[in-house]
Parts: structure tokens; sequence; C-alpha cells
């Protein structure tokens, strides 16, 4: 381990001063260079988009329209970030012009003179960079329309060379033409093989040799020992730390092909800094060595890609549906095809930078689309070997999902076709079926990685019973079933964005790059409006960030509120939620409009939306509206509130919740009924338990006329004021209400300290009356019967005769 931190340490040093030994070994002895004035800047930009233009319109034919198409580019974004940067000044120049205010008006007392003469200053300043920021507007926009031309003319070139047409080679003639050519490029190759051992022979001199040394070792020591170091390393550190699940297998994939393109992508790095430590390399070669570490980069992340997806050593860490035996008749696969990917992309970039002649050329790209297409071929032949085997053996080979059967069959399509191709001539055509094989095939299985990475990472971090879940759940009051749907929703919208990034790339123009993708999204986004809001992904993206910031935040305040702050004061339950809810109506309303300010939206933009919505409430919206400004009034006035035992039009509960729109009764039997708020307003309401209201317990008794009503009150009234719950500062009283032929009637009242007691304790005290009346032997009325009888005939007729 202390070699390996050596190494890695003299790496760090190595890569942190190959820029400032390049520096100091191109200029030595030069003094600082002046920063060039923004004419100065204005007028290279111009200069080199007219140099641009120039070799477009040259009929030579070694004018590269890719690189024409970056330079191109390069000053546009250096055109539009002048002019950006000139934007700030020019509202200073402003500002300090609003200070001084309007020029005097004719007739008027003339100003002083230093500030007339200040006013003349900052109208020239003004007027001077107004031209500038136009003029590198123009710069931009005039950029803008050449990147687009050449991009016309990049897709006409390419349509023509694929339906151009070479003679066959089976035939004689491809051939004779390819070795009549040949000695010439072989002179190129060796003219281009001379400055590369000179600047070998200068990089081993004893000055630079040391350095090349240095970074030789590590770029050995990083092929040899550093992948399997890393991932490792990688491994113990996700047992350790990451929770048992898909997230560690679709993880260590990503960290499999992602070692490989670190250990090998730099050690080619190294190499190549090694050798040119000192800047002993031309122009030329230089653009050929990065040219060549780009290659490796992408050969060696399309090997530890497969490679991981393959995980023949570890199958149960293996992502797609895969048997062992299809991956161990692929184990050599990732191997194979990223060094075929390595070596033909260096022929064709050698070739390309000797200017090899056409016919060479051709055969090259012949030479590409068979191996490509061949190896892509082989690769399906195991695969369907393999399946074969499954059968043999009695084992039923998975069923492949739909898209897997369209990828294999537009494969094997492709590889008949691009074969076809180059055997009858249209190498061209051939040629462009291998490359964009290899290139979706790339693609696909990255956008693979990726989707099942995201998707496994976003349900790890939102699952209910997992710690993140957990925490989230406690920090913000998230119910289980939100992080449910939060997880698919955002898995969802992931793998769209995910899929629309593939497809742009997929559709790119052939020869694309990084660059081209950005001005081919922006160009198209910007074209886009809603109405006059156009729509631009950075705002975009910067209004979702803020409306997600304010409502966390907004969602943090109100659980603080709830939680902490109101339960210390002494205000009641129900208005601390209603202000808790008026504070989240609110809340919501200055997230929206702060949403609306990042998205860039005005009134003018939203005014068609307000005469559109005006016209709904003047229609159809009277009753959301009226409700809604009625559940303000409520949350206002609080007429009504959480808690409250309330009787409105034959409905009789408590208040649950009052909402937007509506308030949540809650009923005896536990049901609960939807009132809309308007009709807490307009119609009468009993508030039971407004005012701290007492509660009232009322019963009647019935008793025979025989009874000693004086001893009957004091029984009453004993059993009324022995209960705890009844009030002695408004003490039970009781009544003679009526006295009858057959019967009095006492009236029993007493006083609870809440209504919502008066139903329990009137069942006590019936209990306890009831019981002692029966132990004084007193009778309470007993309903008379009425008995109805039907005698018998004869008895009748006895009854008569007697």
């Amino acid at each position: 381990m202390p070699t390996l931190s050596r190494f890695l340490l003299i790496l760090l040093l190595a890569l942190g001063s190959a820029p400032l030994q390049a520096q100091n070994t191109t200029s030595p002895g030069k003094a600082h260079t002046p920063t060039p004035s923004t004419a100065q800047m204005l007028d290279q930009l111009g200069s080199q988009l007219d140099a641009v233009k120039a070799n477009l319109n040259s009929k030579n034919g070694n004018v590269s329209l890719p690189d024409l198409r970056n330079t191109a580019t390069d000053i546009q974004t250096r055109a539009s970030q002048l002019a950006a940067s000139l934007e700030p000044e020019m509202k200073a120049l402003q500002a300090q012009l609003n200070v001084l205010g309007p020029p005097p008006a004719k007739g008027a007392p003339p100003e002083a003179p230093e500030v007339s003469a200040q006013r003349r200053k900052l109208n020239k300043r003004s007027a001077d960079l107004d031209a500038q920021i136009k003029q590198a507007q123009l710069l931009s926009q005039d950029a803008l329309q050449f990147s687009t031309q050449v991009i016309g003319l990049r897709n006409d070139q390419f349509q023509a060379r694929l339906a151009s047409r070479t003679a066959t080679p089976l035939s004689s003639t491809f051939w004779t033409d390819t070795l009549h050519a040949l000695p010439d490029d072989l002179a190129r190759l060796k003219r281009l093989g001379d400055p590369l051992m000179d600047a070998w022979s200068e990089a081993w001199q004893p000055a630079n040799r040391q350095p090349l040394l240095w970074c030789l070792m590590v770029a050995v020591l990083l092929l040899v020992a550093g992948r399997w170091l890393l991932e490792h390393g990688m491994l113990k550190m996700a047992i350790r730390h990451m929770p048992d699940g898909h997230l560690r297998r679709s993880a260590m994939a990503s960290v499999v092909a992602l070692t490989a393109v670190l250990t090998t992508g730099l050690a080619a790095q190294l190499v190549y800094i090694g050798l040119n430590w000192h800047g002993v390399l031309d122009a030329d070669l230089d653009a050929l060595a990065a040219s060549i570490v780009r290659r490796v980069y992408f050969a060696a992340f399309v090997a530890g890609l497969v490679r991981a997806l393959l995980s023949v050593q570890r199958p149960s860490w293996r992502l797609p549906a895969l048997s062992d035996i299809a991956a161990r008749q692929l184990r050599w696969f990732p191997w194979l095809l990223g060094a075929t990917t390595l070596l033909l992309g260096l022929i064709e970039r050698v070739g390309r930078t000797i200017g090899a002649s056409l016919p060479v050329t051709v055969t090259i790209r012949g030479l590409i689309a068979l191996v490509i297409s061949g190896v892509i071929g082989i690769a399906l032949l195991r695969l369907r070997r393999a399946r074969y085997a499954m059968a043999a053996s009695g084992v039923e080979p998975a069923r492949r999902a739909l898209w897997i059967g369209l990828l294999t069959a537009g494969a094997t399509l492709g590889v008949i076709a691009s074969w076809l191709s180059v055997a009858i001539g249209y190498i061209a055509f051939g040629y462009f079926v291998a490359v964009q094989m290899l290139w979706v095939s790339v693609i696909i299985a990255t956008l693979y990685l990726l989707i099942q990475l995201l998707h496994d990472l976003i349900d790890t971090l939102l699952s209910p019973q997992g710690r993140s879940g957990k925490r989230l759940q406690d920090a913000f009051d998230l119910a289980p079933s939100t992080l449910d749907q939060a997880a698919i929703v955002l898995t969802g919208i992931s793998r769209i964005g995910l899929i629309l990034l593939a497809m742009a790339m997929v559709l790119a123009p052939s020869g694309a790059g990084p660059k081209d993708l950005i001005a081919s999204a922006t160009r198209t986004f910007s074209s886009l409006k809603l109405g006059q809001l156009p729509i631009d992904p950075g705002s975009i993206f910067t209004g979702l960030l803020v409306f997600a910031i304010g409502w966390i935040a907004l969602r943090t305040l109100k659980r603080w509120l709830r939680e902490q702050l109101l339960p210390k004061t002494s205000m009641e339950r129900g208005m601390q939620d209603s202000l808790v809810t008026l504070l989240g109506y609110l809340g919501g309303m200055l997230v929206f409009v702060l949403t609306l300010a990042a998205l860039h939206v005005d009134l003018k933009s939203i005014a068609w939306i307000v005469s559109a919505l005006s016209v709904g409430i003047g229609f159809g919206l009277q009753a959301i509206v009226q409700n809604f400004i009625s559940g303000l009034i409520l949350l206002a006035e609080r007429p009504v509130k959480v808690g409250d035992w309330i009787s409105l039009a034959g409905v009789e509960g408590d208040i649950r919740r009052i909402n937007v729109r509506a308030t949540e009764i809650q009923l005896w039997d536990r049901s609960t009924m939807i009132v809309p708020n308007s009709q807490l307003i307009t119609q009468n309401v009993r508030n039971v338990t407004l005012g701290r209201a007492q509660g009232r317990v009322h019963f009647k008794l019935p008793m025979p006329l025989d009874t000693d009503a004086g001893r009957a009150r004091e029984i009453i009234l004993e059993v009324l004021q022995a209960h705890e719950a009844t009030l002695d500062s408004t003490p039970p009283f009781v009544l003679m209400d009526s006295v009858e032929a057959s019967c009095m009637t006492f009236s029993a009242y007493a006083y609870t300290n809440s209504p919502r007691e008066a139903n329990t304790v009137k069942s006590d005290l019936l209990f306890a009356l009831l019981e002692r009346l029966r132990a004084e032997k007193i009778r309470l009325i007993r309903p008379q019967d009425m008995r109805v009888q039907t005698l018998p005939a004869d008895a009748e007729v006895r009854h008569e005769a007697g």
C-alpha cells in the first residue's frame, strides 16, 4: 500500500504540473501578455469567422467540416459570453444616467458644467457599449447560421456517401486500385512515423527521461493492478456502507464500467503526458495523440460496460436476465469488442491524419465494417448456441422481453446488411450500418445500466422501510404511500429523460459530438413557445428547483409551528390548526408566485390564462370560489373551528378539518359528512361548544300521586349533587313539572363542564337514581295497559239469558 500511495502521489503531481511545464517550455522568457480589449476581442472573433467561411468556400478537398463546425460553435459561444459580460456594465451606466436624471428642458436653467460633462461621458460610453453588444450578438448569430449551414453540408455529403458505389471487393479491380495507391500511402505513413520517432528520441533524452519513465511506470501499474484494487476496494465499501439489495448490484456494475475507463484511459493519458512533457510533439502529432487517448477512453468504456453487464464471475450481481451458460459463452467478448473498437479507430484516425488515398480509405472502411459486424454476429451466434445448450440439458430458457427480441432481430439484419453491402460495393453504406450498430449497442447498454441504477437508487432512498425513507417521513410528516408515489413518479421521469437523451444521441447526424447535441437541443427548445412564453430548459429546471425548495420549506415551517411553537402558546387547538392551515394557503400562493418568477413569466404572458379563468369563474366556478372565500372567512373570523360541536340543517357532529372548499364533520356514528364552506357562512349554525358552553342534564320522573313529594325531591337532589361531574357553581335543582289525575312529574336539572359530558352524566344519574328509589321503596308510575278480550258465542248467549 505505501508503494501504491507513492505512485498515486507521483500521478497527481505529474497531472498537475504538466500544463505548467508545457507553459514554461513553450514560452520561456516571455512577458505576461496583456488582456485584449473588448474591441480587439470582437475584431479577433470576426477575423476567425471570416477565415472559417473562407475555408468552407475554398475548393480544398481536405477541409474538415466537423472542424469548421466546432470552430464556428466556439466563436458563437465566445461572442455570446462577451455580449453577456457587457450587459452588467450597460445596466450600471444606465443606472448612473438615471441618477443624473433627464437633461434640462429647453428654456430651463442649465445644469452644472460638471454634471453636463459627466452626462456626455456616460452617454458616449453607453453608445459605444451598446454598439459592442450588438456587434457581439450579430457575430453570435452569424456563427450560428454558419454552423447550421455546415450541418446541412455534412448531411448532404453523408447522404451522397451512403448512395455511392465502388467496385466490389470480390473483383480484381477493387484490389488493383488499392495496391496501386498503397505505396504512396505507405510513404505518407513513413513521413508520419519519422517525426514520431524523433519525438520519442527527444522524450528519451536525459532531461525528459525521468518524467517519461515515471508516467510509464504508473500507467503500467494502473493497467496491471489498478483495476483490481479499485474494484475490490469499492466492493468492500459497498458491503460495509450500502444496504443489501438491488442498489448494491447496480452500483457495483457501474463501478466495474467506470473502473475500466479510469484505469485504462488514465494510463493512456499518462503515456501522452510523459511523451509530451516538454511539448516535444508538434501540432499534428499532438492532435493525433489526443485523438488516440479519446479512442482509448471509449474502447475502455465499451469493454468495461459489457463486462459489467455480463458479470461472469458474480452471476448473482448480473443485471440482465442472462443465463450463466450465455455469460460464459461471451466471457471474452468485452475485451474482443474493446480491442476491435480501439484498433479499427486507430487505423481510421491514422488514415485521416496522413491523408490516405480514396482506394485505401474505402478498403479500410470495408475492413472495419466486416470486422465490427462480424464480432456482433459471433456474439449473436454464441447467444443462440447457449439457448440451444440449455434446451438440450432440459432447462427451459427464460422468456425474452419484446424489446430484446426486436434488438436481436435488428442486429441480425444489420450484420447481414453490412456484409451484403460490402460484398456488392456499397462499402460506405455497410460501414455506416456497422458503426451505427456498435454505437446504438453502446447507447442501449449504457441506457439500461443507468435506468437500473437510478431505479434502485430512488427505490432505496424513498423506501418507507429504509433508513432514509423513515427520516423523510419524520422530517416532513410524509405518509408511506406518498414516498411510494414519489418514487414511482421520479423513476418514470428519470426513465423518460434518459430515453429521450438516448434517442437524441442515436438520431444525431453521423459524426456529431457533444457540442452538436447540446447546440441542437438548445435550438430546438429555444424555438418552442407557449403563447408568448419561451420554453427554456434552464428556466424550467430553475422553476422546478424553486418549487421543490419552497414546498419543503413550507412543510418544514408548518410542522415547526404545529409541533413546537404553537403548543407553547395559550391558543386553543382549533385556533392553532386554523392558523397553520391559513399559513399553508398563503405560503402556497407565495411559492407559486416565486415559481412563476423563476420561469420568467410576467402578467402579459399569462393574460390569456387569467382571461380564461375569469370566464370560467363567471360561468362554472362561482360555487368553488364562493366556498374558497368562505373557507378563508372561517379561518379568519372563526365562528366555528376545528373541534367544535355544531348542528347544521339536521346534521350534528364535530368539526375535524376545514379545507379549501369544504369542511369535514364527524357524526356520532363515526362517519364523515362533507359540508361546503358557504353553508357555514350563509345558513344558521348552532355551535354547541362556542364560548366555553356548559352542558345541561335534564330528565323527567313520573311518580304516583300517593308518593311523598318532599322525600322524592330530597332523594333526587342528593343523587344529582353526589355525582362528581355536576357543577357546584351552578347547583342542580328539582322542579314539580306537573300533577295529573294519575301521577305527578318531577323535572331534574344539573350542569356539567362541557356539553360533551351531558349524555354520559345523564346515564350515570338515572342508574344511580333508580337504584336509590328502589332502595327507598318509592315507585315510579307504570304505564296503564288496556286489555281487550273476546268471549265465545255460547258464553255470550248464556250471559244474555242470565
